[in-house]
């Protein structure tokens, strides 16, 4: 009688085990993003004191082209705030699920207002962020063209 209750018994904790060794396997990694390509969108001035004012200054037209190179993404922003302008920022990113997430900091120059640090997300759909300086503080947001 006691053979006969072990080996249901055994049975039960063997499949168990399988299903919790199933369960501990190594999840799949998302896929990353496509977020090579065209970007266009708006950039503005943004006071966080003030946060349920839209952003100001908000510039004609922002248009971006990132690739990936060497390890980072390089991303080349051009538009007119005023006068023309241009400039190509190497952007540390990382993935995380289906989105990557990016920060950097880079000099602008005296004339355009110095060093800036930044944040921001991309999925292959939607890019947004914000930016900082010792003067200025806004937010960008950039999707596809059509």
């Amino acid at each position: 009688m006691l053979n006969r209750c072990w080996l249901p018994c055994f049975a039960i904790v063997l499949c168990l085990g399988v299903a919790v060794a199933q369960d501990q396997a190594p999840k799949a990694k998302d896929q990353a993003p496509d977020i090579s390509g065209a970007w266009t969108g708006t950039w503005g001035i943004y006071s966080p004191a003030q946060g349920t004012t839209p952003p100001k200054n908000i510039c004609k037209q922002l248009d971006a082209k990132v690739e990936y190179k060497n390890g980072a993404w390089l991303a080349t922003f051009e538009g007119d705030c005023g006068r023309p302008y241009k400039y190509s920022i190497k952007m540390e990113g990382r993935q995380v699920g289906k989105v990557v997430l990016f920060k950097g900091t880079t000099d602008l120059g005296e004339k355009d207002g110095g060093v800036f640090d930044w944040i921001g997300r991309a999925n292959e759909k939607e890019f947004v962020g914000f930016f900082t300086s010792g003067y200025l503080t806004g937010t960008f947001n950039l999707s596809r063209p059509n």
